[in-house]
């Protein structure tokens, strides 16, 4: 049976080998690999695009897999099927990922319902790992309805899975910081909706802080993808409190998006991003690689570095090193 075939098929332990082997192709920097894996993804995609895709963001110790783990769940029991794809620092060393969300998410892990991949972020920025469009892809192919992608958790410039998300959540702490935090640009302004997460550690003050963020959204105005501002719940991840008035939220947005032709708007946006993301992408790893690129490099990166030469004019040459090998080719 082929890969695409297995994934195909319908639940079972073959199909969660089969999507645990697609994505790890996927990852792979091979030339022959990245040639199989288009070939796979251009099957897979006519099964694609029934799920939702949730981002969910926040910093270090908000409680993200906690969170995560019990909304999987709740999920769960009542009838969907939950893939999450955890996205960790990468280690320096061996290139994995460091924190192993898997090992955080036991209970979850567990339920053949639910899938879950943690992956090293491999220095990408924005929070997310370089093949986590695909991935969601491959899990959408293998049914599963809910696509959860949780960010590496390194602040304010985890915006990339907005991009690539039907709806983004970020995940706050009680007494995170005054109205100034509160609406700080970057990752607040495009979430969709803001959770105060451990809320039971101190309810009060859970409860200024839902009270604080709203009226701030409020009075400065909302630049993200819907029209009005996002919604301010509470939640204790550790208890399951607040997870279904949580749900009743993020499945009335989804209703609305629906609805209102906004979602299938933002995919096409997004795919026309992800298109140019890895042209942009390509490009680098073509340049980087080309052996009169690599040759000229060294020269040009000391003469920058003893301060003989203009960091714009070294560019300059080794794009123009780089744009006469396509001359000449």
């Amino acid at each position: 049976m082929s890969l695409a075939a297995a994934l195909l098929a319908g639940p079972s332990a073959a199909q969660r080998r089969a999507i645990a082997k697609a994505i790890t192709l996927l990852e792979s920097t091979r030339p022959d690999h990245r040639l199989q894996a288009d070939a796979l993804l251009t099957e897979l995609l006519p099964h694609t695009g029934k799920s939702f895709r949730l981002g969910i963001s926040g910093v270090p110790g908000v409680g993200k897999s906690t969170f995560i783990e019990a909304l999987g769940l709740f999920l769960i029991e009542r009838g969907h099927r939950v893939a999450v794809l955890a996205v960790d620092p990468s280690s320096s060393l061996s290139g994995g990922a460091i924190l192993g969300d898997k090992t955080r998410m036991e209970r979850l892990s567990m339920d053949e319902r639910a899938f879950i991949r943690p992956s090293p972020s491999s220095g990408t920025l924005g929070g997310v790992a370089d093949k986590t469009r695909e991935a969601m892809l491959v899990c959408e192919a293998a049914g599963f309805d809910i696509v959860i992608v949780e960010t590496v958790g390194v602040g304010q410039s985890e915006t990339a899975v907005a991009g690539m998300t039907d709806m983004y959540v970020l995940l706050q702490l009680p007494n995170a910081g005054d109205d100034l935090q509160a609406i700080k640009k970057g990752v607040m302004e495009l979430a969709d909706l803001v959770v105060i997460n451990k809320a039971d550690l101190d309810w009060a003050a859970a409860t200024r802080a839902q009270a604080q963020i709203g009226s701030s959204l409020r009075n400065y105005g909302h630049s993200g993808r819907q029209a009005s501002h996002p919604h301010v719940l509470q939640v204790s991840a550790l208890k399951s409190t607040g997870l279904a008035e949580f749900w009743a939220a993020v499945d009335l947005y989804r209703q609305e998006q629906v609805t209102s032709g906004g979602l299938e708007a933002k995919r096409r946006a997004q795919a026309q991003d992800w298109m140019w993301e890895r042209i942009h992408s390509g490009l680098r790893q073509q340049f980087a690689d080309a052996p009169a690129v690599r040759a000229l490099l060294p020269e040009i990166t000391a003469q920058v570095l003893q301060g003989q030469l203009a960091a714009s004019t070294a560019a300059r040459q080794l794009l123009n090193r780089f744009l006469e090998t396509f001359k000449h080719a």
